[in-house]
């Protein structure tokens, strides 16, 4: 079986990953890694945020061979108060913001909606989407990689650990985002060395993004071991 594992940032992957063998993986941007775990081949890939850049990381890991399982991981904003900070939750629904699409994972009374939009949201994005959507998480690729599985027919789950929360006071980060996904971090810095009142939050952010890629790791770890897509998107456990 091969399992493919689509993120956007390498820091979303790095506690999963450690210890795999990285690989070029032939597409500008995108980093890739493998692993063989109980005769199955894990692909772990990202190229950056947004939906551009997960097509380009679903392209890159597709040309080793077609997946028999996808999973779209990584950092989310939290939409509802009672999603926490450094906790990684299972959605049983993804909706793109942009074209109105759906993508329904699991059917019952359990209902974890993540809204997929094509900007980083800010607070007053967030409240407009909780009141919109009902959603309680915002990611900015999860819909674009659920829209890629349902094309090619390939099950899909969906992994998102939260890395701050719906009241967070952070700097506009959008402008900061070159048109390939990637932060522009030399102007981000600068940017953001001139303005003190957003030195809290974002070391607020970088510690509670750790502490999201850790369980991050946690819970696919214990996915990999019995793949059961069905019963995750179901329960929201593995």
């Amino acid at each position: 079986m091969r399992i493919v594992i689509v993120a956007a940032l390498p820091g979303e992957l790095k506690p999963l990953v450690r210890g795999w063998e990285k690989h070029r993986s032939g597409t500008r941007g995108v980093a890739l890694w493998r692993s063989l775990q109980n005769g199955d081949e894990v692909v772990a890939v990202c190229g950056g945020m947004g939906a551009f850049a997960a097509t380009r990381s679903f392209a890159a890991a597709e040309a080793l061979g077609r997946p028999d399982v996808v999973l779209s991981v990584g950092w989310a904003g939290a939409l509802d108060s009672g999603m926490r900070t450094g906790q990684c939750y299972v959605p049983s629904g993804v909706v793109d913001v942009q074209t109105g699409e759906r993508f329904q994972l699991a059917e019952g009374s359990r209902q974890l909606l993540l809204a997929t939009t094509p900007q980083v949201a800010d607070r007053n994005e967030k409240r407009r989407l909780w009141r919109s959507y009902g959603a309680k998480l915002v990611d900015m690729e999860s819909a674009t990689v659920a829209r890629l599985a349902h094309i090619h027919q390939i099950p899909f789950c969906c992994f998102k650990a939260v890395s701050d929360g719906p009241d967070a006071n952070l700097p506009d980060l959008n402008r900061f985002i070159s048109a390939e996904g990637q932060m522009r971090m030399p102007a981000f810095l600068t940017h953001v060395a001139l303005r003190p009142r957003f030195w809290k939050p974002l070391a607020k952010l970088g510690r509670s993004s750790s502490v999201a890629s850790e369980a991050l790791a946690e819970k696919i770890t214990r996915f990999l071991q019995e793949k059961d897509v069905q019963r995750t998107n179901r329960t929201g456990a593995v």
